[in-house]
């Protein structure tokens, strides 16, 4: 069965969706690209161009009187069987959310956690009207990193299950929250990295399970450009007192030019891992860890994305509606391979 995607919004994410595509069509031949659903569609036809697709190749369908839920050009694209939304948490994703999915499966990369529970029952409420599949949080955290935390508490009870990012003494690249400071009236471009605090870490490895909040785990870091004669004070309160993003945490605020941040900040490298360290019944030790390493963060939560493309599909293809999250998607769903081959190479 081919999965027809639909990217919406093409920026990091998009762009990466769009390499992911091409991957796996080429490895598996399971998902095609219908188009790309833009409100700068003429920019992005250029840049198709510019990267070697034949202007019309990509069909590329103008959004841009999506608002007041009025979509255009939709009678071009009655062959999408998923939309992949790849617009930001703050704003984009809770109005292009709900807005999609009347029209098509959607699958998305939704990581405000605070906001989630709510994001889930709006998408759940629309989907279901619709009769529609909503695939919500897929990424690595909320995503991979969720369901990890889950199977730890499953199988080691009474555990605390623990998730840290940016290993590394450069940290890792956060998507979300380097869009939320682009958000800022003022700012022109930002990158956000997360910094890991190595002693959390070793506190959890040693089995204290301590009653850690999100300060004391993680410290962020903000590399930002401002446009000339902003109020440099003012970005960095907004960006220190932001709700759910920066509040909870120690940050630093650094203001650079254009040309330092594109010189010395275009490595889009994360990490991170997921600790569950307990006792089983007898009290012996018992920690499973789960660590992964991305090179591109875009690129790396394109993939997961993909993956849950596949299972949107299948999901609606059984008659199923409403929102999902990886919670409640069977394994074999986001797999490009058969079940034949699942039982025999990967059980």
């Amino acid at each position: 069965m081919t999965t027809n995607i639909a990217i919406v919004g093409y920026g990091n994410i998009g762009r990466g969706v769009h390499r992911a595509i091409d991957r796996n069509a080429e490895l598996y031949g399971d998902v095609a690209l219908s188009g790309i659903i833009s409100r700068r569609p003429l920019d992005v036809a250029q840049e198709l161009m510019n990267n070697g697709h034949p202007n019309g190749a990509v069909p590329v369908i103008n959004a841009n009187s999506y608002e007041g839920r009025t979509l255009a050009n939709y009678d071009e694209a009655e062959d999408i069987d998923v939309a992949i939304l790849c617009g930001g948490s703050k704003k984009d994703l809770p109005e292009q959310g709900p807005n999609f999915v009347q029209y098509f499966n959607t699958v998305d990369s939704f990581d405000t956690h605070a906001k989630l529970p709510e994001y889930f029952a709006k998408m759940d409420e629309v989907a279901r009207d619709s009769g529609t599949v909503s695939v919500i949080s897929t990424g690595w955290d909320p995503g991979t990193f969720s369901l990890e935390r889950v199977l730890g508490d499953a199988f080691i009870p009474g555990v605390k299950p623990y998730g840290f990012y940016g290993l590394g003494e450069k940290g890792g690249l956060s998507m979300g929250h380097s869009d939320a400071i682009r958000k800022i009236k003022v700012v022109r471009d930002a990158r956000q990295y997360t910094h890991a605090l190595p002693e959390a870490i070793e506190r959890v490895r040693r089995g204290e399970n301590p009653n850690l909040f999100p300060g004391d785990m993680h410290w962020r870091e903000c590399v930002v450009v401002a446009e000339e004669e902003a109020d440099e004070k003012r970005i960095e309160n907004e960006i220190k007192d932001m709700p759910n993003y920066f509040e909870p945490y120690k940050t630093t605020v650094e203001f650079v030019s254009q040309e330092e941040l594109d010189e010395k900040h275009s490595e889009m490298f994360h990490d991170g891992l997921v600790i569950a360290r307990g006792e089983t019944g007898d009290g012996n030790m018992a920690m499973i860890e789960y660590k992964n390493q991305w090179a591109s963060n875009p690129e790396a939560t394109a993939n997961i994305l993909i993956a849950h493309a596949r299972a949107a599909h299948r999901l609606s293809q059984e008659g199923r509606v409403g929102a999902f999250t990886i919670l409640d998607i069977p394994a074999a769903y986001l797999s490009p391979r058969s079940r034949e081959e699942l039982l025999e190479n990967f059980m």
